[in-house]
């Protein structure tokens, strides 16, 4: 007689699913799309850079879009998938299951979330504990400084003690949560499970027994000691359960012995509803939210101007007239190149009629690479008289211009103003 074959299992893939995700949080900042990171809030020019484009503060309706879109797709994937993110692909899971396996492997035992085992063996975990708890501090940092320069100023000393503060406190508190901590974070603190109970729907995504299946259960009690909540998941479902499907192979594990098939399934509602049911008013509002808001932030995105021009009247030097009788009237520009390509730009100005106006400064041949900004001074000169409505204008090496910015110029004696 052929022997059964060998159950499908869930854990090769869980196990695969959070190396990708794991691999690609760490890998993302390292990451670059046309010379830019793919990924990182740059703190020293206050910039987000996402996918290769440059989002500066003059975008920030831009980032507020982007994280509306993200709070809407975590509610109607949450809304459809339960709790799957938390077995699958939080990151607390991640870290606790692969410091749970580096214990195992040290030959130590996990009782009521604590290490049992020689004092030696119970050393060299938290010693590994320690070095994931730095490479995890490290990889948080690299989302706001620039990963090879990070590691290039470490080796060198010259880090900045608010990076280096940033990295040692994550590192302290991952070390605890690592170490101490683990499985009580999902149980006790992490108020996602509480807040998934309000958005389940009769269709969510769930792993549970079928009352069906009660009858064909040996009690073995498998699934129970396979569960790292510590739940029991015959008695229903309950809300610290991660729905990381271990109960659902350990009871495949045990019921193929009998040659038959495990009773934990994972479906769409407890009550066989299906995923049909999920096609209410609740998600296809939010998937309508997510479509919506996705094509905004898309073309927002990609239909930027090339460049950004922001001007400002000195406030560390007043207009005065000049032998002339013209009223020399200094200014603050900030240009920015969010174009692909690097360009040499330039600033006129005029009247809102259309005669040029005479200006001085670092206003030529401004060179900047893509997604750089510099700030510049010039000194523009007007008739001396009592209000002059002027334009300010960016061009490229081409002559093009691309922006433009109006402003209002008085007299000397009217220092003080500011541009509209």
């Amino acid at each position: 007689m052929p022997e059964p074959s060998p159950p499908r299992l869930l854990a090769p893939w869980r196990r695969l699913f959070q190396w990708l995700c794991s691999l690609i949080i760490l890998g993302l900042p390292f990451g670059a799309w046309q010379g830019r990171s793919l990924l990182r809030l740059d703190i020293d020019s206050l910039s987000l850079h996402l996918a290769g484009q440059v989002l500066r503060l003059e975008d920030l309706h831009l980032v507020l879009f982007a994280s509306l879109l993200l709070v809407i797709v975590f509610l109607l994937v949450t809304m459809v998938f339960g709790r799957v993110w938390c077995g699958w692909a939080c990151p607390q899971t991640t870290l606790t299951d692969l410091a749970e396996w580096w214990s195992r492997k040290l030959g130590l035992k996990i009782r009521d979330n604590r290490l049992q085992g020689a004092m030696w063996r119970k050393v060299l975990a938290h010693c590994g504990f320690a070095l994931l708890a730095l490479l995890v501090g490290a990889n948080l940092v690299w989302y706001f400084v620039d990963p090879y320069r990070f590691l290039a100023e470490l080796a060198t000393g010259g880090l900045h003690p608010g990076a280096i503060g940033t990295w040692l406190v994550t590192a302290i508190l991952v070390y605890a949560d690592l170490g101490f901590v683990r499985r009580l974070v999902c149980r006790d603190f992490c108020p996602y499970g509480r807040f998934q109970t309000v958005l389940a729907d009769r269709g969510t995504l769930v792993l549970h027994r079928p009352a069906s299946e009660a009858p064909r259960c040996i009690e073995c009690g498998a699934c129970v000691r396979v569960c790292p909540m510590g739940i029991d998941i015959r008695e229903g479902y309950q809300v610290e359960c991660i729905n990381c499907g271990r109960c659902l192979d350990a009871c495949r594990q045990v019921m193929a012995r009998l040659k038959q098939p495990g009773l934990m399934v994972y479906s769409f509602g407890t009550e066989g509803a299906g995923w049909r049911s999920l096609v209410n008013p609740r998600t296809l509002l939010l998937s309508l939210a997510v479509a919506l808001l996705t094509t905004i932030l898309a073309l927002g995105v990609f239909n930027r101007k090339e460049a950004s021009l922001k001007v400002a009247v000195s406030h560390t030097a007043a207009s005065r007239l000049d032998t002339s009788g013209r009223t020399l009237t200094f200014f603050d520009a900030w240009i920015s190149n969010q174009d692909d390509r690097s360009h040499s730009y330039h600033i006129t100005a005029g009247t809102v009629e259309g005669m040029p106006l005479e200006i001085r400064g670092q206003t030529r041949n401004i060179q900047l690479q893509p997604g750089e900004n510099q700030a510049v001074s010039f000194v523009l000169l007007t008739p001396a008289r009592e209000k002059t409505t002027i334009v300010l204008y960016l061009a490229d090496e081409t002559g093009r211009e691309l922006v433009s910015q109006e402003a209002i110029v008085l007299p000397a004696a009217g220092a003080g103003h500011q541009p509209e």
